[in-house]
């Protein structure tokens, strides 16, 4: 895994490069987010969400929520890069809807409109 990072201005924003899953416990998110912060001084990061558990996007399963709430704690945000429709998950749509009317995490179709959409928050 690598984590390149996209500045612009001030707004510096950390991407994961990866083949493999990166995160597939809680441990692992603050492992990933422990870099961006201390080895770049990001507070902004974008993951695809194929380098994320399959059990992240079982709501049921409570990995999503308590991942969201440790980042959300570091101030850190959070975009999920990737196709959400393959997911037949009426909880798991409403959820991302509610995401994305915020600032915090969002879930976006592709790598450029997330940095656009992390870098104009401030």
């Amino acid at each position: 895994m690598e984590l390149h990072v996209y500045e612009e201005g001030e707004s510096k924003v950390a991407v994961v490069e990866s083949c493999e899953i990166v995160i597939r416990d809680v441990q692992g998110a603050l492992d990933l987010m422990a870099s961006a912060l201390s080895n770049y001084g990001c507070y902004k990061l974008i993951i695809h969400a194929v380098n994320i558990t399959e059990d992240f996007f079982t709501l049921r399963k409570g990995l999503a929520g308590e991942i969201l709430q440790k980042y959300a704690n570091y101030n850190m945000k959070l975009a999920i890069v990737g196709d959400f429709q393959i997911y037949n998950s009426k909880s798991l749509a409403d959820f991302i809807y509610e995401c994305n009317q915020g600032k915090q995490v969002l879930f976006l179709q592709d790598e450029q409109t997330a940095l656009h959409a992390l870098h104009a928050i401030r």
